[in-house]
């Protein structure tokens, strides 16, 4: 099978969506099939990620909220390298414009959504929720589910990584809606990645002993991750417990983050981390990952701290709070808050710190590990093939 990933949010600085693109070439390749994406990029070029792999840039635009990312500016140059790719599947992996312009390609090849992002959540619900229902909100941004419901109608598949965004989309009036949760880098986060020294070294940073809580944020720096309001929780948890924060991340609210920060020792920005196992590293060293997003549509570094052994300290919906849900059977696997709330982050660190220091709770719990990437792709591309027509799976 030949797959075309039109992939908008697909950037060199990228975060969720780079890690799952890139393993998606590797893992795609290995199982055979040939995987291209069409990304946004500076200039016209193509980059080999081995024989069966490859990235097709097309000169485009600078995303003007966010310098790391670029938009599809030239419909026809898009279309022109989908024709001469020749797919036998294709996904469209943004479900603003780029969608609409992979719905109405005029190529016969089937074609499938994946829902990277929850624009939703991410945006309206966060803006509105304090002040009305979800129906009101729903209501106020018909316009958005008309465009979901017009968008269901061109694809064969609109696939969804957690039952909550499905189900969601489904009560939206959609159709096509197929779940299948994302996973993990197989092979780079574990337990046993866990330096002591390291922690150590972080807690330092913190100005803090080696007996207080290491807790970690990693993710972009951007509003929909509520690091200001992580960084107020963990101060106030820091009133009765020892806690210090380590974020990891880069993005445009860099600066907002350390105003909120000011002069609180106690909470550290590494500079960005782009080696994967040096990521696992940190990860594996923390004692819990705490995460204020609840528009997350699986979450993957939730996922990778499961891996990597931590408890969770997760906001009650969205992606991170399925990875915490799926962990909760395990000791001390998850710590579920109110979304957006911040007392209710403190008192959840509060109470975190507090299992940790009786034993109840810490890295090394039992937390039953996330699927792995490769799984993920094993069913999707199995699912792909079972939609090609036959004439097409022949060639």
């Amino acid at each position: 099978m030949k797959l075309v990933d039109v992939c908008a949010f697909y950037a060199p600085k990228g975060g969720g969506v780079r890690t799952y693109v890139d393993r998606k070439l590797r893992a795609g390749a290995e199982m055979g099939h040939d995987i291209v994406v069409i990304a946004p990029g500076m200039k016209d070029e193509v980059e080999q990620r081995g024989l069966n792999a490859r990235i097709v840039w097309l000169k485009s635009t600078v995303f003007p909220l966010d310098f790391n990312y670029r938009y599809f500016t030239d419909v026809p140059a898009l279309y022109a390298a989908l024709d001469r790719e020749k797919p036998d599947f294709v996904e469209a992996s943004s479900p603003w414009r780029s969608a609409s312009i992979i719905a109405e390609w005029p190529g016969k090849a089937p074609r499938s959504l994946i829902m990277h992002a929850d624009p939703l959540s991410a945006y309206a619900y966060r803006w509105f929720d304090p002040v009305a229902t979800r129906d009101t909100i729903n209501g106020l941004f018909d316009r958005y589910w008309r465009h979901l419901r017009r968008l269901d109608q061109g694809y064969d598949l609109i696939v969804s990584a957690s039952a909550g965004l499905s189900a969601r989309l489904s009560d939206g009036g959609l159709q096509h809606v197929v779940t299948n949760p994302m996973g993990v880098d197989p092979g780079v986060f574990s337990p046993h990645l866990r330096d002591a020294g390291l922690r150590k070294g972080l807690l330092e940073r913190c100005e803090l002993p080696e007996s207080a809580t290491l807790l970690l944020g990693v993710g972009r720096f951007s509003p929909e991750k509520r690091w200001p309001m992580l960084v107020d929780a963990v101060a106030a948890a820091g009133a009765r417990n020892p806690v210090g924060l380590v974020l990891v991340g880069q993005g445009r609210d860099l600066k907002t983050i350390q105003r909120r920060i000011g002069r609180n020792p106690h909470v550290h920005i590494l500079a960005p981390i782009t080696v994967r196992h040096e990521l696992a590293r940190v990860i594996a060293s923390a004692d819990a990952l705490l995460h204020g997003c609840e528009a997350e549509t699986f979450c993957m570094v939730a996922a990778e701290a499961r891996a990597s052994g931590l408890p969770l300290i997760v906001p009650d919906e969205g992606g991170a709070a399925d990875q915490a849900r799926a962990s909760l059977g395990a000791d001390g696997g998850g710590w579920i808050y109110k979304s957006a709330d911040t007392a209710a982050a403190a008192q959840m660190i509060t109470e975190y710190c507090i299992g940790r220091e009786t034993g109840v709770a810490g890295p090394y719990a039992e937390v039953p590990p996330p699927r792995t990437m490769d799984d993920h792709f094993r069913e999707l591309f199995g699912t792909y093939e079972r939609l090609i027509a036959p004439d097409a799976r022949a060639a």
